[in-house]
């Protein structure tokens, strides 16, 4: 399709928010995640309330050592994490998967976090609720990646209903080497002569032509949207080479209204560009 758009009006389509119902909490991870370590949080809520917290954690520690597993996630860390500490005298990386302090150490780290204070003061009913909430706020930060498969999801669903079928004209989260593979096609251009490997979040074919899709959506500004409409505009230019190769990107959000020159440039070079207000009036039946 060769005709016309005008970027700002284009631009002006982008929209507010893709969030769905669980987009905010995913609750079943929060849940999932505190029942883990269910058994040592029951375990530790014997020293709420303690009025010798540090010798009673002590002999918790020796009675039941898994309780080290329940210490991070009070600190808003994760397990796997390495805690940090800068302290006056060294520096401790305190590990809570596999242990590498002494027990003493680790009451220290309890003692001096706020940990101790946190439960000896009862300044919380249970460790299970507590973490819960701990969890919930954690996860906020994985409203992005939620974003970005919501994204995903909707374009699934709008090439889903045009007739393609995954697994058989339709292919997700491909990288380069199935492509080439799949449709014989040479993407070195696109990949730097095969030194990088490109995943793309979408692959269709239609008659001929192989369509490489990526997707996202961006609420607010940022350098990563200027990092994204530059290297698109890149893999626009590299994919012109390519025979029967079209690159299409479907993105959305107001945050390109704080990336718009970025954006423009791509789009003045990309006529594959789109986003949701462009599915809803139906760009596929055109493009494909």
């Amino acid at each position: 399709m060769e005709q016309m758009r005008d970027f700002n009006q284009w631009l002006s389509t982008m929209t507010d928010s893709i969030a769905d119902w669980t987009y905010y909490v995913d609750f079943p991870k929060v849940y999932r995640n505190v029942n883990e370590i269910k058994i040592p949080l029951n375990i530790m809520n014997s020293l709420l309330g303690s009025k010798n917290i540090r010798s009673e954690f002590l002999e918790l520690l020796d009675k039941y050592p898994e309780i080290l597993k329940a210490i991070p996630i009070i600190v808003a860390k994760r397990l796997n994490d390495t805690i940090l500490v800068k302290d006056v005298e060294k520096d401790f990386y305190f590990k809570f998967k596999k242990p590498n302090y002494s027990p003493e150490e680790y009451a220290d780290f309890m003692e001096k976090s706020g940990v101790f204070d946190l439960l000896s003061n009862h300044l919380v009913a249970n460790l299970f609720d507590y973490v819960t909430g701990v969890e919930v706020g954690m996860d906020t930060n994985g409203r992005k990646n939620r974003t970005g498969h919501t994204m995903e999801n909707i374009v699934q669903s709008y090439l889903e209903q045009e007739g393609f079928v995954m697994g058989v004209n339709l292919y997700k989260e491909i990288y380069q080497n199935e492509v080439e593979e799949l449709f014989n096609v040479d993407l070195s251009a696109i990949t730097n002569e095969g030194n990088t490997s490109k995943r793309f979040d979408f692959v269709i074919k239609r008659d001929s032509i192989v369509y490489l899709i990526e997707t996202n959506f961006y609420s607010g500004g940022g350098s990563k949207l200027n990092e994204t409409a530059r290297s698109y505009k890149m893999i626009t230019e590299e994919a012109k080479t390519i025979p029967n190769v079209e690159f299409v990107w479907f993105t959305d959000g107001q945050g390109w209204f704080q990336a718009k020159k970025n954006l423009r440039e791509t789009f003045e070079v990309l006529p594959y560009l789109y986003n949701i207000n462009d599915l809803k009036n139906g760009i596929l039946k055109e493009l494909l």
